[in-house]
Formats: C-alpha cells, sequence, structure tokens
C-alpha cells in the first residue's frame, strides 16, 4: 500500500467543539440585562405618569384655598358642589346614555358590515375598504356643519340623538375594519361544518362564530364608548340645554373667564376618568386579546 492510499484509508482527526462565545453587550437579550435597565426607565416613566393624577387628586380633595402638597384634611366638598349645583348628575347620567347607546350601535352595524367584508366578495370591496380607510384621516370638525344641517332638518338639534348618530358614523369606519379582521381569523370551514349540520348562514354566524368574537367585540365597543364619553365637539355643538349636555361640556362650564374654580375642575375630572378606569380595570385582558387579534390580518 502506497502512502498516498494510506493516507486516504486513515481516519479524518477529531475536531474538539469550539466553545461557546460568550454574549456581548450588543447581542445581549434582555432577559440577561441587569435589572436596573429596565427598572430605573419604568419607575422614570411611572412617576411622570402619576404626577398629574396625584396633582388632580390633591386639588379635589384638599380644602379650597390651600397650598399643602398632601390632601388634609380631606374634604368632599368640591364632588358635592359639582354634583348638586353644577348638575354633574345629570351630565353624567347623559354620558352614560349616549356612551353604551353608541357602543350598542357601533358594535351592531360593525358586525354586520365587517361580516359582509370577510366572508364575501364583490367588485367595489377594494374601492370601499380604501373609502373606509380614508375616512379615518378626515377630522371631525368638516363634519359639523353638514351633520348641524342635515340634523336641524330632522329637528333633532339639541337632543342626544343627534350626538349619539354623529358619534356612531364616526367611529363605523374603523370598527368595521377591525371587526372585519377578527371574523377573517375564524377559520370558514367551522361555518361550513355548521351548513352540513343543517343550519342557515345566520344560525351558523350566532353559534359558531359570535362566541369566538367575544374578545374583539370588547375591543371595538370599548373603543366606542370611551370614544364617545370623552368627545367634547359633537356635544357643545349639538346640544344647548343644560339639561342634556354630558360630562366634557359640564368641565368646560366650570372654566371661566376671569377664573378658574381648580377645586371643582379637578372634582369633575376625577368624575369623569373614574367610570373610565374602573370599565379598563375588568376588561384589559379581553382589550388586549382583541386588539392583538384584529392586528393580524389587514
Amino acid at each position: 500500500m502506497s502512502v498516498k492510499e494510506a493516507t486516504k484509508a486513515a481516519p479524518a482527526p477529531v475536531r474538539a467543539a469550539p466553545e461557546p462565545r460568550r454574549p456581548t453587550k450588543r447581542n445581549r437579550s434582555w432577559d440577561e440585562a441587569p435589572r436596573w435597565q429596565i427598572y430605573l426607565p419604568l419607575s422614570i416613566y411611572l412617576v411622570f405618569t402619576l404626577i398629574p393624577f396625584y396633582w388632580i387628586l390633591l386639588f379635589s380633595l384638599r380644602p379650597a384655598g390651600s397650598t399643602s402638597l398632601v390632601p388634609w384634611p380631606i374634604t368632599f366638598d368640591h364632588f358635592e358642589k359639582v354634583w348638586t349645583e353644577r348638575s354633574f348628575g345629570t351630565y353624567f347620567q347623559n354620558s352614560v346614555l349616549v356612551g353604551v347607546v353608541t357602543l350598542l350601535m357601533t358594535t351592531l352595524v360593525a358586525l354586520a358590515g365587517g361580516y359582509a367584508l370577510a366572508r364575501f366578495n364583490f367588485k367595489i370591496k377594494r374601492a370601499f375598504m380604501l373609502a373606509l380607510l380614508c375616512s379615518q384621516f378626515v377630522p371631525g370638525a368638516l363634519l359639523l356643519v353638514p351633520l348641524f344641517e342635515i340634523f336641524a332638518e330632522l329637528q333633532m338639534i339639541n337632543s342626544l340623538g343627534s350626538v349619539i348618530i354623529a358619534e356612531t358614523v364616526f367611529q363605523l369606519p374603523l370598527s368595521m375594519i377591525l371587526i372585519s379582521n377578527f371574523i377573517k381569523n375564524v377559520p370558514y370551514s367551522l361555518e361550513e361544518a355548521a351548513w352540513v349540520d343543517g343550519c342557515n348562514r345566520m344560525t351558523a354566524f350566532r353559534i359558531v362564530v359570535l362566541p369566538l368574537l367575544r374578545p374583539g367585540l370588547i375591543a371595538v365597543g370599548s373603543f366606542a364608548f370611551v370614544h364617545s364619553w370623552n368627545h367634547f365637539l359633537f356635544a357643545l355643538m349639538f346640544l344647548n340645554n343644560q339639561e342634556k349636555q354630558t360630562i366634557p361640556v359640564g368641565l368646560n362650564t366650570l372654566m371661566g373667564a376671569d377664573s378658574v374654580d381648580l377645586g371643582a375642575l379637578a372634582a369633575g375630572g376625577i368624575i369623569a376618568a373614574v367610570p373610565v378606569v374602573i370599565v379598563f380595570a375588568f376588561i384589559q385582558k379581553w382589550l388586549i386579546t382583541g386588539f392583538s387579534a384584529g392586528a393580524v390580518k389587514g
């Protein structure tokens, strides 16, 4: 056997496995980062976020004329003043009515339109989707004049119905797009299986699809409720009677031309914010799930 043949027949030397590379500063993950690099910026952000809330709580609970940085002694005179003397009880009822009805109308109409966009193909579908998207670039102030003319012809000025319709129309495009994305995430085969079992389209939708849309419906409904609760422009323009006004307009009445009652304004802000905070505290899990599910498909 020649030297060349012996070299080919000999087994190749086994190389030692390379040592694992230590993570450098550039490729180090967040899990390996020091805790202070995570907690320090979060703490700074939390402080800047909570300071305005503490400030408004301070003005609402401390006596008038006090300059203390601690609300002591605690007084609820500002809350009593805005609730009774400033008619915030009436404003609160009107805001709840507008928010709940807008939520129901927006969700029902968006559910029907979103199902049509998700399950049917028609010639102007792309143009219709483009029109829905472009409508989101139109500010609400541009709609005031035509909406005011329409409601004046219908004799709906100074009626909560005008605000409800305006809020519903303003929020329908985005809500319809979100609902259509939620429905696209539901497999079409589930509806086909229900049809095979003898269900019609409406029954299959109610039994199979609708229960799976709960996170999406909560997300769309909460968005509609919060927007109508906080919206100031439509209520200001379409409601002239004080008994018909909502909380945002009521807060505006607390600011006079020469002076501002900071205690009453802070108490009114707390009354306006607490219901929304409570609602979001209970639905935050469904809200995050719904928005993440609706963002999968466009």
